[in-house]
Protein backbone atom coordinates (compact mmCIF):
# COMPACT_ATOMS: atom_id res chain seq x y z
CA UNK A 1 0.00 0.00 0.00
CA UNK A 2 1.40 3.36 -0.93
CA UNK A 3 1.83 6.25 1.34
CA UNK A 4 1.01 8.84 -0.91
CA UNK A 5 2.10 12.61 0.05
CA UNK A 6 2.71 13.57 3.82
CA UNK A 7 2.62 17.22 3.15
CA UNK A 8 -0.86 18.59 4.53
CA UNK A 9 -1.52 21.33 2.01
CA UNK A 10 -0.79 18.43 -1.16
CA UNK A 11 -3.42 16.00 1.01
CA UNK A 12 -5.63 18.75 1.09
CA UNK A 13 -5.64 19.95 -2.56
CA UNK A 14 -5.65 17.13 -3.59
CA UNK A 15 -8.84 16.56 -1.94
CA UNK A 16 -10.51 19.67 -3.51
CA UNK A 17 -9.32 18.34 -6.97
CA UNK A 18 -10.90 15.03 -6.31
CA UNK A 19 -13.99 17.06 -5.07
CA UNK A 20 -14.33 19.34 -7.58
CA UNK A 21 -13.62 16.54 -10.37
CA UNK A 22 -16.63 14.29 -8.65
CA UNK A 23 -18.87 17.43 -9.09
CA UNK A 24 -18.01 18.60 -12.65
CA UNK A 25 -17.31 15.53 -14.01
CA UNK A 26 -14.10 16.39 -14.93
CA UNK A 27 -11.62 13.93 -15.87
CA UNK A 28 -9.16 16.53 -16.11
CA UNK A 29 -9.04 17.35 -12.38
CA UNK A 30 -9.29 13.75 -11.49
CA UNK A 31 -6.03 13.32 -13.69
CA UNK A 32 -4.05 16.33 -11.80
CA UNK A 33 -4.96 14.20 -8.47
CA UNK A 34 -3.96 11.11 -9.43
CA UNK A 35 -0.45 12.61 -11.02
CA UNK A 36 -0.27 14.96 -7.18
CA UNK A 37 -0.53 11.47 -5.54
CA UNK A 38 2.34 9.95 -7.54
CA UNK A 39 5.52 9.55 -5.14
CA UNK A 40 8.26 12.66 -5.22
CA UNK A 41 10.71 10.37 -7.32
CA UNK A 42 7.60 10.56 -10.00
CA UNK A 43 6.46 13.77 -9.42
CA UNK A 44 6.72 16.25 -12.83
CA UNK A 45 9.29 19.11 -13.19
CA UNK A 46 9.20 21.00 -16.21
CA UNK A 47 11.54 23.87 -17.36
CA UNK A 48 10.42 26.96 -18.72
CA UNK A 49 12.59 25.65 -22.40
CA UNK A 50 9.67 22.89 -22.37
CA UNK A 51 6.96 24.95 -22.46
CA UNK A 52 8.49 27.17 -24.68
CA UNK A 53 8.28 23.94 -27.07
CA UNK A 54 5.03 23.02 -26.31
CA UNK A 55 2.68 25.61 -25.96
CA UNK A 56 0.97 28.18 -27.94
CA UNK A 57 0.67 32.18 -27.04
CA UNK A 58 -2.28 32.78 -24.39
CA UNK A 59 -2.58 28.87 -23.85
CA UNK A 60 -3.35 27.53 -20.03
CA UNK A 61 -1.67 25.40 -18.84
CA UNK A 62 -1.52 22.86 -15.59
CA UNK A 63 1.76 21.38 -14.36
CA UNK A 64 1.07 18.36 -11.34
CA UNK A 65 4.91 19.25 -10.15
CA UNK A 66 7.21 21.97 -10.14
CA UNK A 67 8.30 24.47 -13.04
CA UNK A 68 11.67 25.23 -13.29
CA UNK A 69 13.21 28.05 -14.57
CA UNK A 70 15.76 26.71 -17.20
CA UNK A 71 15.88 28.13 -20.61
CA UNK A 72 13.30 31.59 -22.17
CA UNK A 73 9.59 31.40 -22.59
CA UNK A 74 9.02 33.92 -25.97
CA UNK A 75 5.15 33.92 -25.50
CA UNK A 76 2.80 34.79 -22.83
CA UNK A 77 1.32 31.60 -20.93
CA UNK A 78 -1.11 31.00 -17.74
CA UNK A 79 0.90 28.11 -15.69
CA UNK A 80 -0.25 26.55 -12.82
CA UNK A 81 1.09 24.11 -10.78
CA UNK A 82 2.17 22.58 -7.37
CA UNK A 83 5.08 25.12 -7.09
CA UNK A 84 7.36 27.25 -9.10
CA UNK A 85 10.74 27.62 -8.64
CA UNK A 86 11.74 31.87 -8.23
CA UNK A 87 14.10 31.74 -11.92
CA UNK A 88 10.61 30.07 -13.64
CA UNK A 89 8.06 32.67 -11.78
CA UNK A 90 10.60 35.46 -13.31
CA UNK A 91 10.85 33.90 -16.72
CA UNK A 92 7.32 33.53 -17.25
CA UNK A 93 6.11 37.38 -16.33
CA UNK A 94 9.29 38.43 -18.35
CA UNK A 95 6.94 36.94 -21.10
CA UNK A 96 3.93 38.59 -19.54
CA UNK A 97 2.89 35.36 -18.71
CA UNK A 98 1.27 34.67 -15.01
CA UNK A 99 1.64 31.85 -12.60
CA UNK A 100 -0.91 30.72 -10.09
CA UNK A 101 -1.81 27.77 -8.00
CA UNK A 102 -4.04 24.93 -8.81
CA UNK A 103 -6.17 26.22 -6.84
CA UNK A 104 -7.14 29.39 -8.67
CA UNK A 105 -6.97 27.78 -12.10
CA UNK A 106 -9.88 25.45 -10.54
CA UNK A 107 -12.05 28.71 -9.71
CA UNK A 108 -11.22 30.47 -13.06
CA UNK A 109 -11.89 27.42 -15.02
CA UNK A 110 -14.19 25.11 -13.34
CA UNK A 111 -15.26 23.00 -15.95
CA UNK A 112 -10.85 22.19 -16.85
CA UNK A 113 -11.97 23.35 -20.56
CA UNK A 114 -9.05 24.61 -22.66
CA UNK A 115 -6.76 23.65 -19.85
CA UNK A 116 -3.78 20.96 -21.30
CA UNK A 117 -1.94 18.89 -18.60
CA UNK A 118 1.98 19.35 -18.97
CA UNK A 119 4.79 17.27 -18.13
Amino acid sequence: MGTGPTNPLMKALIERLRTHAHKSESALWRRVADDLEKPTRQRRYVNVSQLARVTTPNETIVVPGKVLGAGALPHSVVVAAWDFSEGARKQIAAAKGKCITIDELIKQKPDGKDVRIIG
